[in-house]
């Protein structure tokens, strides 16, 4: 992950330092007595950790480094250790990181600190021994170079930036701005920060622009803030955009469509693990997977200072996605700042970027403008926070397919609902695994195996359905295909061969946590999946991701075919939210998932998910717009209940060599696949055909 840190002092060296305080003698003289036998005491007591207690403590600090007392107990009793050696062995990391921090901050500022010493150096020489441009001879006593006078004029530019960008960092993050590079080595836009009038000037730019946006956001949270209106049939709060022209620079840009939502909750996160994660560019994309489908930090501006993340500013660029082919992909550069405003009370605020923003041209930022979106984060106590959430977004919305217009248009497309529920679901589905590993039957690095494989089962579907950059796509146009079915192909190492994508997306009758309870519903499974052959499944695991079914890791078999000798299993992966629900699945064989569940590497294991992609439809019962009146074909209907958007994805291998070339049968196949299974889910639910 981004930010992780080299250790160069073993954890065992400071569990042991650490031990010593907590098992010391306050008598000196009882010490100096008998000092031998209180070592060997000490030493009797207190062993070193294994490499699985350290393994172990060190993946549960990435989550949580400040864990509370449950929590303690909890992995002491895993872990055999007293609540002591937890509580002193994370006190030790979080120091051991902090000192880390602040080394690396000031081997930069040495390295800076030297090259401006030697640039300096040089241009004393320079004077010194002056030369004729002209004829390469010595110049003149008192004579005066063009490039002298340039440089001289370059660097009254350079004192006056410098000072507006030190009084800038006094004033806002108390502290100096980093030159350090992204780790990455840059990315798209990126720039050589060793050049020191550019990047001040640049620097000076994102400054501003991510101070202004950080006023605007805290202003957009205030409770009683005239610029929200509660909507009718939930808590949800929608913004009056005519009001926030009148407050704020500029106008919304005729011709698209604005979003502007707001929503609280209570995240099951402390506010610095969550600070971190927003701020550490893999860490935000696995959190919101099924939002960000990918991401990269361009430039890292600033740090922070005092070894945490006040003040840290970065520039990245993020790609957004909807889980339906009607929906293109949203890309988008913007600036992340994040400050510190209070004990346990951080903003993070995110802002749109370009180099051309001047023009306020909306097409310089690719059709999607993000304006001040981020989260106010609160801690309660009990390793939770109280988090607001806002977003707030100007998009071209002509190539957006009907379907999905008012859904985009409203808080659970992409808007809070969608962000704080993915949110809230992620960070409650690890504390449930936390807490219920005794329940699943394998072990810890079997449920691990397991979960890695299911994640990425996850992430090869969502590239399927939305074309991300996970898996090299292509765009396959074919006949007798209907226009709201996309199909995509690519060649594929594990499992080898040339695998077809198809998926669509429709509307359909029922509300969203209808469908769901169907599709999960072991006893109706035969009457729509095809990998069942009509046989009703059995559950041989579960990995619970919530208190509550729903939200789960299972691996499925067909009913009375174990004794018949059948090596087919289905591995799936279900949840459910405010936002939307999924169900994804893929067959694999028995051998591999033993191996998996045995803790063994699931790298290897080949899949082909298939599944579905759930939505509300973003209306409400009592809404007599257009949308309340369209069918899944284009015609118009009546209904008065509230239905949801259903995507239908499957993935097939059509041929066991990647250099064969695709033939139309295995498109056909593939799309009455699709054809067959939506017409057995309108059958088994009464929906007309």
């Amino acid at each position: 992950m981004n930010g992780d840190l080299d250790i160069t002092k073993g954890d065992d060296e400071f569990e042991s330092d650490s031990l010593e305080e907590m098992s010391g003698d306050d008598d000196d003289n009882k010490h100096e007595q008998r000092p031998k036998k209180k070592k060997k005491k000490k030493m009797s007591k207190y062993r070193r950790h294994t490499s699985y207690q350290i393994q172990e403590l060190e993946s549960f600090f990435k989550v949580c480094p400040h864990p509370n007392e449950k929590q303690r107990l909890e992995l002491g009793s895993k872990l055999s250790l007293e609540s002591k050696q937890i509580k002193f062995w994370f006190q030790n990391r979080r120091t051991q990181m902090k000192t880390q921090l602040e080394r690396h901050e000031n081997a930069i500022l040495r390295q800076e600190n030297e090259k401006l010493r030697v640039e300096n150096g040089i241009l004393k020489e320079a004077m010194r021994s002056p030369t004729c441009t002209n004829c390469g001879g010595a110049a003149t006593p008192g004579e005066v170079s063009h490039e002298q006078q340039q440089l001289r004029m370059e660097n009254a530019k350079l004192k006056y930036e410098l000072d507006k960008l030190c009084a800038l960092a006094n004033r806002f993050i108390g502290g100096s701005i980093s030159l350090e590079q992204p780790s990455n080595g840059g990315g798209v836009g990126s720039q050589d920060l060793s050049l020191g009038h550019g990047f001040t000037r640049g620097t000076s730019t994102f400054m501003d622009l991510a101070v202004v946006a950080m006023d605007e956001l805290i202003r957009l949270a205030e409770v009683d803030n005239p610029l929200w209106i509660k909507c009718s049939k939930s808590e949800r709060d929608s913004m009056k955009h005519d009001e926030y022209t009148s407050l704020f620079a500029g106008s919304k840009h005729p011709g698209f469509a604005a979003e502007g939502s707001r929503e609280t909750g209570l995240v099951l996160i402390n506010s610095l693990t969550l600070v971190e994660t927003l701020m550490n560019t893999n860490r935000w994309a696995e959190m919101f997977e099924c939002i960000v489908a990918a991401a990269s930090t361009v430039e890292v501006i600033s740090n922070g200072s005092g070894g945490s993340r006040n003040g840290s500013l970065q520039l990245m660029e993020a790609e957004f996605q909807v889980m339906s082919p009607l929906v293109p992909i949203r890309q988008v550069k913007f600036l992340r700042y994040c400050k510190q405003h209070g004990d346990g009370l951080w903003a993070v605020v995110d802002v749109s970027y370009d180099v051309n923003r001047e023009s306020q041209d909306l097409k310089s930022y690719d059709g999607l403008k993000r304006l001040p979106s981020g989260c106010i984060i609160e801690d309660i106590g009990n390793g939770c926070s109280k988090v607001t959430w806002i977003e707030h977004s100007e998009y071209e919305g002509s190539h957006i397919h009907p379907l999905y217009q008012q859904l985009l248009s409203s808080s659970v497309g992409l808007g809070a609902t969608k962000w704080l529920a993915t949110l809230q679901r992620r960070c409650e589905s690890y504390t449930t695994l936390l807490s219920s590993q005794d329940q699943t039957g394998l072990s810890l690095a079997g449920t691990k195996s397991t979960q890695t494989l299911a994640q990425r089962m996850k992430l090869s579907f969502y590239s399927g359905i939305t074309a991300s950059p996970i898996h090299k796509w292509e765009k396959l146009v074919a006949e007798n295909v209907g226009q709201d079915t996309r199909i995509l192909t690519r060649r594929s190492l594990q499992p080898s061969g040339v695998v077809l994508s198809a998926a669509t997306s429709m509307w359909l009758p029922v509300t969203q946590q209808r469908l769901f309870e169907f599709l999960c519903d072991s006893k109706c499974r035969n009457q729509w999946d095809i990998l069942c052959n009509g046989a009703s499944v059995e559950n041989m695991l579960l990995i619970p991701k919530r208190q509550r079914e729903g939200r789960c890791v299972s691996l499925l078999q067909p009913a009375g075919k174990h004794q018949s000798g059948n090596s087919m299993l289905i591995l799936q992966e279900t949840w459910s939210d405010a936002s939307g629900a999924l169900v994804v699945y893929a067959p694999v064989d028995v051998p591999s998932m033993n191996m998996v569940m045995s803790g063994g590497d699931s790298a290897n294991v080949a899949l082909l998910p298939s599944g579905f992609s759930i939505s509300p439809d973003g209306s409400s019962s009592s809404s007599s717009s257009w949308y309340d009146q369209i069918d899944t074909h284009g015609g118009f209907v009546n209904h008065e209940s509230k239905g949801c958007l259903l995507t239908v994805g499957f993935q097939i291998l059509v041929n066991s060599v990647p250099t064969t070339k695709l033939n139309m049968e295995s498109v056909q196949t593939v799309n009455n696949l699709i054809a067959c299974t939506i017409h057995k889910i309108k059958a088994a639910l009464s929906i007309p055909a």
